[in-house]
């Protein structure tokens, strides 16, 4: 089913130019528009801030997670199987997770959970994002959702664990100054 499903969207590449381009231009540049939102929510204001720190906390244990399963587990790409269309080289590693699809996951959910409609252009564009990696021939669509469920589920977990520390650092603050009386 997995191959399947891979097989009619992978069949597409290489016969419409512009979609063609358009696709590889996501696979291989939409971080950048990632990158300039973090930078711009960074110096928009305080608030701003903590997001972006969230956004990229949760970017690193999405990275260390690619990397231990990468160690652990190996699932060829699609390439490495069957003769598909590949429009842009890629390594010879595990298909299964998809970095490009955690990090643009994990970087929208961030956002999402504190700013819903930039949050959901940064979902959409993840979304493509992960479309556009088996479009190229990269990956299964089955490596992009368990990609794009680990990403966005490492966001809210950084955010529920960040949100508590939060709390009990406001609430130590509160009973130190009520010792202190």
């Amino acid at each position: 089913m997995d191959y399947k499903i891979f097989r009619r969207i992978n069949q597409l590449a290489g016969r419409y130019s512009v979609l063609d381009m358009l696709m590889i231009l996501i696979s291989k540049k939409v971080r950048y528009v990632f990158i300039f939102v973090l930078i711009f929510m960074w110096f928009r204001n305080y608030s701003q801030r903590k997001v972006t720190l969230y956004t990229v906390i949760s970017a690193a244990f999405t990275l260390f997670i690619h990397t231990w399963m990468k160690c652990f587990y190996f699932k060829p790409r699609p390439f490495m199987k069957h003769r598909v269309g590949i429009l842009i080289p890629s390594k010879m590693d595990s298909s299964f997770l998809s970095k490009h699809t955690l990090l643009a996951f994990a970087v929208s959910t961030s956002i999402f959970l504190h700013e819903r409609i930039l949050g959901s252009v940064m979902w959409g564009l993840s979304l493509l994002t992960g479309f556009s990696r088996i479009w190229v021939g990269h990956h299964y669509p089955s490596d992009i959702i368990r990609s794009a469920f680990i990403g966005s589920l490492t966001s809210i977990i950084v955010e529920k664990v960040f949100g508590s520390l939060k709390i009990m650092n406001r609430k130590s603050k509160k009973y130190y100054a009520q010792m202190r009386k």
